[in-house]
């Protein structure tokens, strides 16, 4: 058995990959979202010709022998291409099989906890506080991620006092029943995220996001360190050495590897076990409704050191309209993991039509 064919669909925010094997079976999965187009090139220069004619039933070896084929270009776009080729194989896995990936996995597809994930530094901390009080009377959330400081910093707030107003006023908007969780973004020294990390205390938060610059590993073990309220990381993270040290160091107590960035399925169940053995627990990285979160609730359904929730934005997401059926909807806090071979969810054959068209076959 072998892989002969594949193709993507790219669009400047979302590829997709189709991987067609010598026994016509067929998978589809996704590249990591932005500049896919980019990616889509990287895809078939550095990525096809590596695997095609190779055995595409060992997901996981393939993906680390291209990162190793490829050794001279390391670096993120090699796994977001790569991330393609493993959700494809794995829905063609599943599909073959006539099990979902959760199945696949261990799971049973079910309705899963999310937790309403603000994208938004823009809002004020009243306008925030109303829109997540709104939400969790509409769409049941039992917890909500918000955005303090600003996106890599340097210890600067979106606007001065955003972070100091926000904070208290989303948990008087919401009660104390809600968990709440606050996402810094990389903005802050370890002296002024203790400071930040002390107030999210004050008001019972349940974890607080890259506290510091993502790369500074010392600075975030030291606010893990000083801190009650649990601080979460490594969505940026692609490369499993480095999870090694993260894990290794306790810069974080929850794992947030993101399936698209660090090159797949495969390669997130490796952090999620590192983690295991560690004794942590893992919520990826899900920023947004593409496939991503599809991918995210079918790993989080079937992984035994699952966090209580699976990050799902509140923001209109229109690049990724639809994409794909059914589209996730929230129902008293929860999102069913789609429960169809593979990942569940048919791609849009319109939205097929409209993308740039690659291929790459065996000769």
């Amino acid at each position: 058995m072998k892989i002969t064919r594949l193709e993507t669909f790219a669009r400047r925010q979302i590829g997709l990959v189709r991987v067609t094997t010598d026994d016509g079976a067929q998978g589809i999965g996704q590249m990591s979202p932005f500049n896919a187009d980019i990616t889509a090139q990287v895809f078939h220069r550095q990525v096809a010709p590596r695997v095609l004619g190779a055995d595409p039933t060992d997901i996981g070896g393939l993906i680390e022998r291209v990162i190793e084929a490829e050794y001279k270009f390391p670096g993120t776009y090699i796994c977001r291409a790569l991330t393609g080729l493993d959700t494809a194989l794995w829905d063609r896995r599943g599909k073959l099989t006539g099990k979902s990936v959760c199945e696949l996995l261990g799971g049973t597809p079910r309705p899963f906890p999310v937790y309403g994930s603000s994208m938004r530094r823009d809002i004020t901390p009243e306008d925030e506080a109303a829109r997540l009080a709104r939400l969790r009377d509409e769409k049941g959330f039992g917890a909500f991620k918000v955005r303090v400081g600003k996106v890599c910093g340097h210890d600067e707030d979106q606007w001065p006092g955003r972070t100091e107003a926000l904070i208290p006023a989303v948990r008087r908007a919401v009660g104390d029943e809600v968990t709440l969780l606050a996402d810094g973004n990389s903005c802050y020294t370890p002296a002024r995220a203790i400071e930040v990390g002390r107030l999210l205390e004050a008001h019972h938060f349940g974890h607080f996001e890259e506290p510091c610059p993502y790369w500074e590993l010392e600075w975030t073990a030291e606010v893990a360190r000083a801190l009650r309220v649990p601080v979460a990381g490594g969505e940026q993270d692609w490369d499993l050495s480095q999870w090694r040290r993260i894990i290794g160091l306790a810069a974080v107590d929850i794992v947030q590897p993101d399936i698209c960035y660090i090159g797949g399925l495969s390669r997130a169940l490796r952090v999620a076990e590192m983690a295991g053995r560690a004794g942590l627990p893992c919520v990826p990285h899900s920023a947004n409704v593409s496939l991503v979160t599809i991918f995210t609730l079918h790993m989080m359904g079937a992984i035994p050191n699952a966090g209580p929730h699976v990050e799902f934005s509140i923001e209109p997401t229109t690049w990724a309209q639809g994409l794909y059926a059914p589209a996730l909807e929230v129902r008293d806090g929860k999102v069913a993991i789609p429960a169809g071979p593979g990942w569940g969810v048919e791609i849009s054959a319109e939205w097929l039509e409209g993308a740039e068209y690659q291929v790459s076959e065996q000769n």
